[in-house]
């Protein structure tokens, strides 16, 4: 696994989207590594991270790297896939969790019913499944616009990050190798038994399917609430990071 590891105090784990890297997280990471110590891991399989080579699960490499670190409990945040992870990490590793962000996720067990989402994530996969890299990156690229918005509407400048993230790692795989992910089971019916404090980060822009999610999830675990971030969709930490810092930072200060 590579990852950063910058600052000192108490440890605020940085946990990426899917098929993004460390890298979305460059808005936070030099404003928090002065009063935390800051670790943002790439995931295996995602940026500069080893590509899988037998079964593994994400929370357990994350609690590896943590105990690896000789760091925790550690307040992990997280952005759609780096936010089941960290829920997962809450439930499988509880002594390495003492507090839980999420953004634009639930729990590692997504459900998709809305009629833009389920569109958007049925083409992107069928994009992949062919190996059409730049329709892949085009179509989980539409996420960061949600279905309110064209991605022309959003700032060129993150926009263009998130395809450089998302072809990087994508260049990484093919259509026909094998997924040895380990799904985390009954991660719903489980997650009344997280006890950390929860904050749900979402962008107002988002599909309803996350917003849903996160929502749920805060309402389910003993001490969870709920923000949104206006003008912003999937990714709110990289379109609107002023404010998104302002959230984590004031939540940070209450555990």
């Amino acid at each position: 696994m590579f990852w950063t590891d910058t600052g000192t105090g108490r440890p605020l784990v940085l946990l990426h989207g899917g098929f993004l890297d460390h890298g979305m997280w460059d808005d936070q990471i030099p404003v928090f590594a002065s009063r935390y110590r800051v670790i943002a891991p790439d995931a295996r399989g995602h940026g500069r991270s080893a590509n899988a080579t037998g079964p593994y699960r994400r929370t357990d490499d994350l609690a590896a790297l943590l105990r690896h670190l000789d760091t925790g409990p550690a307040i992990l945040a997280g952005v759609s896939m780096g936010a089941s992870t960290a829920v997962d990490t809450a439930l499988e590793h509880p002594e390495l969790v003492s507090a839980v962000v999420v953004v634009g996720a639930g729990t590692s067990e997504p459900y998709f019913t809305d009629p833009w989402t389920t569109r958007v994530w049925t083409a992107w996969h069928a994009a992949m499944t062919a190996g059409d890299l730049e329709a892949s990156v085009e179509g989980l690229t539409l996420f960061a616009a949600g279905p309110h918005r064209a991605l022309g509407d959003l700032d060129p400048e993150v926009v263009n990050r998130l395809r450089r993230m998302t072809r990087g790692t994508m260049s990484k795989h093919t259509k026909d190798e094998p997924d040895y992910l380990i799904p985390v089971r009954d991660t719903w019916e489980r997650a009344a038994d997280i006890t950390v404090p929860v904050l749900a980060v979402n962008g107002a822009l988002d599909s309803p399917d996350h917003i849903g999610m996160a929502e749920r999830l805060a309402r389910t675990v003993a001490d969870g609430r709920v923000i949104s971030i206006d003008g912003t969709a999937h990714y709110p930490n990289m379109e609107r990071p002023d404010v998104f810092n302002g959230i984590l930072e004031d939540f940070l200060r209450t555990v």
